[in-house]
């Protein structure tokens, strides 16, 4: 259910409307938009409650939403959020790319990987430091001392971080070094780690799971913002079906569908949607005229002895720069904003294919 308010009403008075809903044994959620303010009520309420709400001051209407998403609906927020980290605007018309390698390795790579994702005109530095692998004998990750690293290379470049987390456990201390947390397709439905992510406010790039519905996945973001955590992005990463060709099936349908259904940025992963190299660039660019806030993608400067193996996948360096300078093109005729500083030439000279 959620309360429209009258666009004339005070914010006392829409503190007193609040305390009606809470007094009523139900959370009150409150969405402000350029033309309205919105209150969304979470839990079982009381069937006369609806009735009461319309007849206090500064309620326009009562509106029951039968999604069992709430806070993610585009119903609670008719407007675009819009996540700002330190300056870095994700959601509405810009656009935002996130590239790094799968995993940190050590300092001089993740340094070396920084500086030309900077130099390339990317804004967020991506590098796991806690791996899950499909077999336990593959590279799990550095840890700790991964995350010490990327954090270093980020400042130094002045790059955005975002690394994945896997337990409750460790949702403190990644946020401590990175100023995004992702959650993997595997724990999309990891509901301890979406409830402690939803007592933080650092932002959470939530992936889908592979073969998880729209809204499932929008019913494993509503976890994190009930608890309280409204920075939210959520990420096609591409889903299992019966083909092989490629390592997932990139769903380019979910973008437009998951912003016609929620207010939170969406970004494509087209590394991972695809597995491989020669698709990422066309995926991206789809992705983009498909109206996605942001990419995330694999590059790394030797792919072919990358510790996970997932080389297949990773643009080199040089790719890496030509895409964004195509899609800062591409974001202009589709109306997106993407403001890349310029690549040199002397940057990617030694990075050829």
């Amino acid at each position: 259910m959620i309360v429209i308010i009258k666009p004339e009403t005070t914010e006392e008075r829409i503190g007193e409307i609040v305390k009606h809903i809470e007094n009523a044994g139900v959370q009150a959620h409150v969405s402000r938009g350029t033309d309205r303010t919105v209150i969304g009520i979470i839990g079982q309420a009381e069937p006369t409650l609806s009735e009461h709400l319309r007849q206090l001051k500064g309620v326009e209407n009562v509106i029951k939403i039968s999604k069992s998403y709430k806070l993610a609906s585009r119903d609670f927020h008719p407007d675009d959020t819009i996540i700002d980290i330190k300056g870095v605007k994700i959601g509405g018309d810009n656009l935002v790319i996130m590239g790094g390698p799968c995993a940190v390795e050590s300092p001089d790579q993740i340094d070396e990987i920084a500086r030309l994702v900077k130099a390339a005109g990317g804004q967020v530095l991506r590098g796991g430091a806690f791996k899950p692998r499909t077999g336990p004998y593959s590279f799990q990750g550095v840890g700790v001392e991964g995350l010490k690293m990327m954090a270093d290379a980020g400042k130094k470049h002045d790059l955005l971080t975002i690394t994945e987390v896997m337990t409750p456990e460790y949702v403190d201390v990644c946020a401590e070094y990175a100023d995004i947390l992702q959650v993997g397709t595997r724990n999309m439905q990891n509901f301890d780690l979406l409830r402690k992510l939803g007592t933080i406010k650092t932002p959470v790039l939530l992936k889908r799971g592979f073969s998880a519905t729209y809204d499932e996945f929008l019913n494993a973001a509503e976890y994190i913002l009930a608890g309280g955590n409204p920075n939210v992005m959520l990420c096609e990463r591409g889903i299992r079906t019966f083909e092989q060709y490629t390592r997932n099936t990139l769903d380019l349908t979910a973008i437009p569908v998951l912003q016609q259904l929620s207010h939170l940025p969406v970004i494509s992963d087209p590394s991972h949607g695809t597995g491989r190299r020669e698709l990422v660039e066309p995926m991206s660019k789809a992705s983009v005229a498909a109206g996605a806030n942001g990419l995330i993608v694999e590059m790394h400067t030797d792919p072919d002895n990358s510790m996970t193996g997932d080389g297949v996948q990773s643009l080199f360096p040089d790719q890496f720069a030509a895409l964004l300078k195509d899609l800062e093109k591409l974001a202009a005729l589709v109306g997106k904003r993407f403001d890349t500083e310029k690549a040199s030439a002397e940057d990617f000279a030694t990075w050829k294919i």
